[in-house]
């Protein structure tokens, strides 16, 4: 079942929110959107695209030939990459120098030796050549009155020369080789090729007059470094003699006289000390055997003590041991002879006990010499080290000033050979680029590019073209098509009724009837649209009424509503003729039908229809006159028509519209009549429809085509939300079908006549 719903920008008036399509649009859709975009817009993309195309045909026409020569220059990549360009990515750091050689390519340096060369300023085709005349349109705008002056100075020929060799110049890297391709262009072919020639020329004589002055400065600067790393390497040298001669710091042999002195007490200690603790180690030997008191020493003690007098002795004592053993065994030991042997026993060993002693004493003697010898190394190392404390302070400072002094003097010496090598690259300059092609007049024209210029004149036209008809588009905010109805306002759009042009011819009718005493309640019938339904019934127009017709038939059969009024957004958008015109068309077939000018601002329908009626709406409401005596009648279809006479401009016509006897009025005429149509006010200025909301049974809805903005629509609408509850829908009125062609592309057949007139509909 069909719902009518309500649009976004209509929030309040009471419809439902229509529910979310697809968020995509089909191939065929879009084709029909396009196609309708080129249909409605054809004539501006027209225009747009033959006058763009005008202007290349002007361009081709009026410019002269040009010719291009090209020079081609390499430049040497065997350079140096400095650290802190390794230290980046992606980029190669040749490609910064390349682009920096174009730069300087197009330099005024260049642009200079070229002219001064070439003496370009004495060309007077080169310096104000003749390039057409967009080139002479632009002089003009630049300078519409001309020069002032007479004759232009040499500054003003060099620089019109500069911007001219500039302005023609092009440079351009041949892929990623580092090959430059030199263009000029000019419209003589053997200017072009000298002109780009000179470029390759002068620059590369620029490249090798740079170098000569680079060197020369560092040269200079290089010169003056030196001299001052030579004093500043002196004055370090001087510094650290004085410094050694003030702190007493003697060397020999690469070292100092104190460490030298400290290695060798050091050396001497170490013996000392060894000597020492073995002259303690017999001393304390021999006091052990001493204090032991054994008679003869063993073989141990006689080895560790190593004197051969205890040596004899103690083998005799052994000896005579032997022997008084023998006797004692062999004679008894009381025998003479055992016991002389017991005394010389007796005898040997205290000689070796006095031996010991007196070796006890050397040793002691010794012992004492040794330690007194450690004592007096010691202090005397402990001497030495407290003086070297002392010095390695200073030799800390020593130091620091050797180092300075050796870097002034690596810095010298790397200066000097910097220096040695800037002069020899200063008598010898070499450059880093070479000309590789020589550039030679061209065989033909560069310029114009005939075929180039069409095809980007009709890009541009059609380009230009679309986007003037989209503006128009974007801001043709105005009903035109009865989808935008639809989809704007959620209202059906019932009939699309046709501008009619000229005069409407009459059409022969019954002889009229007579009302004697009535004549000024007769319609007058004219030429005017109210009478085309009858006068041109096989119309368009007629058929557009028609269509009015049947929804108010279907909506009447379905609600039981018959009074309908025709109200607008604002005035002369054709309401009043819509009414009458469906009027008229219901009458002629006999319905019974009465039409009410409720126009009471500008009753505009009763002046047009029967102005010299004396009485109307306003009278029978104030019950001054019967219905039946106001109410007028066309003699022809038998419509009736209640008139609005105001004499005077009415403040309340809305509370006259919305009383009771209004209601009581409208009462009555159901009774007598099937439909009521009442012309009512526009909405926009006035506020009557809004008080008559509850009387009315259906409202049509009048829209100017192509004229009425949607937002007033909206507007109006919104601000009369019963108007939109019950509205039948919308009527476009006026509407162009030759341009209507154009939106309602669906209709196109429709609308220029190749199926219309197939069933006799005529204009």
């Amino acid at each position: 079942m069909h719902q009518t719903l309500k649009a976004p920008t209509l929030p309040d008036l009471g419809a439902q929110t229509p529910a979310p399509g697809p968020d995509y649009i089909s191939l065929g859709e879009l084709l029909r959107i396009f196609t309708g975009f080129l249909y409605r817009q054809y004539p501006v993309i027209g225009v747009a695209f033959l006058l763009i195309m005008a202007l290349a045909a002007v361009y081709l026409f009026t410019t002269p030939p040009s010719f291009t020569a090209v020079a081609k220059l390499m430049i040497d990549s065997s350079r140096k990459v400095q650290p802190f360009q390794q230290m980046i990515g992606d980029i190669s750091p040749e490609s910064w120098s390349v682009d920096s050689q174009v730069e300087v390519l197009q330099s005024e340096n260049v642009a200079l030796a070229v002219i001064k060369e070439l003496h370009l300023t004495e060309d007077l085709d080169f310096v104000a050549p003749n390039d057409g005349l967009f080139s002479t349109i632009k002089g003009f705008m630049l300078n519409p009155f001309g020069s002032s002056e007479g004759q232009p100075s040499e500054f003003a020929l060099t620089r019109a020369a500069i911007g001219r060799l500039q302005s023609h110049l092009f440079i351009s890297r041949a892929g990623l080789t580092y090959v430059m391709n030199i263009g000029f262009r000019s419209h003589n072919p053997q200017r072009a090729a000298q002109v780009a020639n000179a470029v390759a020329e002068a620059y590369i004589n620029d490249q090798l007059e740079a170098k000569y002055q680079a060197t020369r400065r560092a040269g200079n600067w290089m010169r003056d470094r030196i001299k001052e790393l030579r004093d500043q390497a002196t004055n370090a040298d001087r510094a650290v003699v004085d410094f050694k001669t003030k702190n007493n710091i003697v060397a020999a042999g690469g070292r100092l006289m104190n460490e030298q002195q400290l290695s060798e007490l050091n050396s001497s200690l170490i013996q000392a000390r060894a000597q020492t603790a073995e002259a303690k180690a017999k001393l304390d030997r021999v006091d052990e055997i001493l204090r032991s008191g054994v008679e003869v020493p063993d073989a141990t003690v006689t080895d560790s003590l190593r004197n051969e007098v205890i040596t004899k002795l103690r083998s005799q004592y052994l000896d005579f041991s032997r022997k008084a053993a023998e006797y004692s065994v062999k004679y008894g030991s009381g025998h003479l002879s055992v016991v002389n042997l017991r005394t010389q026993m007796h005898e040997i060993r205290k000689v070796i006990l006095d031996e010991l002693g007196r070796i006890a004493q050397t040793y002691r003697s010794d012992y004492e010499i040794a330690k007194a010898r450690d004592e007096s190394i010691s202090k005397s190392l402990a001497d030495i080290v407290s003086v070297s404390q002392t010095a390695n302070q200073a030799q800390i400072a020593l130091r620091e000033l050797e180092s300075s002094a050796q870097t002034y003097r690596a810095l010298h010496d790397n200066f000097l050979q910097r220096y040695m090598e800037s002069v020899q690259q200063q008598s010898f300059p070499i450059t880093e680029a070479r000309l590789i092609t020589t550039a030679t007049p061209p065989m033909g024209p560069s310029n114009p590019r005939t075929m180039f210029v069409l095809m980007v004149a009709a890009a541009g036209g059609v380009i230009v073209g679309s986007g003037l008809g989209l503006l128009r588009d974007i801001a043709d905010r105005v009903f035109r098509t009865s989808d935008q109805v639809a989809s704007i306002l959620h209202a059906d759009c019932i009939a699309v009724v046709p501008k009619v042009k000229g005069p409407v011819t009459l059409r022969p009718c019954q002889p009229r009837i007579d009302y004697p005493g009535l004549e000024h309640r007769i319609i007058k019938r004219d030429q005017s649209l109210f009478w085309a339904v009858i006068d041109a019934p096989i119309s368009r127009f007629a058929e557009s009424i028609r269509a009015i017709k049947i929804a108010a038939d279907l909506n009447g059969a379905a609600n039981g509503s018959n009074v309908l009024a025709f109200t607008a957004s604002l005035p002369n958008e054709g309401k009043s003729t819509a009414a009458m015109a469906l009027a008229q068309s219901i009458a002629n077939v006999g319905g019974r039908v009465v039409v009410l000018d409720a126009d009471l601002r500008n009753p505009g329908l009763s002046r047009k229809l029967i102005p010299e009626a004396k009485v109307g709406l306003l009278e029978v409401l104030a019950n001054r006159v019967r219905l039946e005596d106001a109410l007028c009648v066309d003699p022809d279809t038998r419509l009736a028509f209640l008139p609005a006479v105001v004499n005077e401009r009415m403040a309340h016509s809305s509370e006259v519209l919305a009383s009771a006897g209004t209601k009581i009025l409208l009462e009555r005429l159901r009774l007598s009549y099937k439909y009521i149509i009442i012309d009512l006010p526009p909405l926009a200025p006035v506020v009557d429809v809004r008080g008559m909301t509850h009387l009315v049974d259906s409202f049509v809805f009048v829209i100017e085509w192509g004229r009425t903005k949607i937002d007033v629509v909206e507007r109006a609408l919104r601000m009369a939300p019963g108007v939109y509850d019950n509205l039948l829908g919308v009527v476009l009125n006026k509407a162009d079908l030759n341009l209507l062609g154009r939106y309602e592309s669906h209709c196109r057949d429709y609308f220029f006549n190749r199926h219309y007139e197939r069933y006799g509909y005529v204009d």
